[in-house]
């Protein structure tokens, strides 16, 4: 596990748009930027959050297993959405559901956004992105730091949206990973599926060597669109990708 102490997600600065309105919400653990195409109620995004979070503590108050598994777990056919989606994601990839926690509370915001009028919904959750887009825009990609990969970007196009982008690292940020690659991106429908393979994958990678069988795993996932892995000054990729 890595440190717990706060680093200012530098990142967001870059993530202004002049034609969306921007604001941050942090509830506990819960920290989201959100970009919209019309103004939404600071209250209303407030509550979502505050409704999936308690969908998922009362769900983890009932099964301990949903919080600390390493594993996927089965979980009850009446539970709420989150807590299945969320669950199926973690099945594909062989990992613990909580593993998924980030992507599915971009997503299920975001689509609570659409159906609210929104055309245009950006929700960034510590690096997992859920997105409808209505003009291509530019998706940076952070390898901490690293100068070989300082201006690198993808392009999504409208046509590929609602989409999830989720990533993961073994050596940036506070997630629990048994990798060392540099940064995982992983593309999918499904935002929550997204960030179980990125975890899945980071976990895969401790060299260089390790890249492509990393890769070969992400891409066997169905569901899963496209993979950008990087490790030091090495970089594979698979998909619908274009680099920008």
């Amino acid at each position: 596990m890595k440190s717990s102490k706060f680093k200012e997600r530098l990142y967001r600065r870059r993530m202004a748009s002049a034609d969306l309105y921007s604001r941050r919400i942090c509830i506990q653990e819960t920290d989201l930027q959100v970009l919209t195409d019309k103004s939404i109620e600071t209250d209303y995004l407030k509550k979502r959050i505050r409704f999936y979070r308690g969908q998922i503590e009362d769900y983890i108050g009932s099964d301990r297993r949903f919080l600390t598994s390493l594993k996927p777990i089965p979980v009850e056919l009446k539970s709420h959405p989150v807590i299945r989606r969320m669950a199926q994601a973690a099945k594909a990839a062989n990992v613990g559901p909580m593993a998924a926690v980030a992507g599915a509370m971009a997503e299920f915001i975001g689509r609570d956004l659409l159906k609210r009028g929104c055309r245009q919904v950006i929700i960034e959750n510590g690096g997992d992105i859920f997105l409808k887009v209505q003009r291509p825009r530019k998706v940076a990609i952070y390898a901490g730091g690293k100068k070989a990969w300082g201006n690198l970007a993808i392009k999504i196009y409208p046509a590929h949206t609602p989409l999830g982008i989720c990533t993961s690292s073994g050596v940036i940020g506070h997630s629990l990973s048994f990798g060392s690659a540099d940064c995982v991106v992983v593309l999918s429908k499904n935002a929550s599926l997204a960030d179980v393979v990125a975890t899945a994958t980071c976990n895969r990678i401790r060299s260089k060597e390790d890249l492509r069988g990393a890769l070969d795993f992400a891409r066997s996932i169905r569901g899963i669109s496209a993979v950008v892995a990087i490790f030091s000054d090495a970089l594979l990729s698979w998909g619908e990708l274009e680099f920008c």
